[in-house]
This record gives C-alpha cells, structure tokens and sequence, in this order.
C-alpha cells in the first residue's frame, strides 16, 4: 500500500485519535485485511505504532455499527486471523469521513497559512 516508510513521529494523541477512524477505513477500503497489518500500513504512513488496546476497540465498533464484516480465516502453519472488509454502509461512511477530514485539514491549514 506504501512505496516507502517514513521516519517514526511522535504525534499529539488528540491528533491520532481524530485522525485513526477514518485512516483505519482507508487501510480497510483497499481490500480486506487484519489487525496486525491495519497497524502496519498506518506505522508505514507515519502515523505511528497503533496499540492493539487502541486498534481492536475500534474494529469492535465498527463491526457493531455495520462498518465493517468480520471473516476469520486460517493461519498458514499459525492460528487464524480476523479479516476485516468494508460493508456497503462501511463505503459510504469511509467516503463522508474523508471528505470531511479532507475539508477540515484544508481549513485548518489555510488558516494556519494564514491566507
């Protein structure tokens, strides 16, 4: 999903916590996937390392509120895994948080801009 990883940042936690619904969505939107490589394509974005007591919490209420299917599949010589995929309701609220983000970050820095 990444070509190449970026330097390891410390982030504000607001920030993360505003910002780590709608990445997971996005790392989700590109096909199905786990937990563990969720966590990794956000550490190769730059956002940093995800705790799993942050991770799996959010995956849980994306699954209740029908963002998200869970399908869990076989390990290779391992135990099994939960894939995550986005429903059709999962789409269309990665959309809306994307634009949204995308609208609130361009505001955010146009004013920092000063412009």
């Amino acid at each position: 999903m990444h070509e190449t990883s970026r330097p390891e940042r410390a982030w504000p936690a607001g920030w993360l916590r505003g910002a780590l619904g709608v990445s997971v969505l996005h790392v989700i939107a590109a096909g199905p996937t786990y937990g563990y490589a969720i966590a990794s394509a956000l550490a190769e974005a730059g956002l940093g390392r995800i705790k799993g007591g942050t991770l799996y919490p959010l995956l849980t209420r994306f699954e209740e509120a029908g963002l998200v299917e869970v399908e869990w599949r076989a390990g290779d010589g391992g135990p099994g895994r939960k894939y995550y995929s986005l429903t059709e309701l999962g789409r269309t609220e990665h959309q809306r948080q994307t634009d949204q983000w995308l609208e609130f970050t361009g505001l955010t820095r146009h004013f920092l801009e000063g412009s």
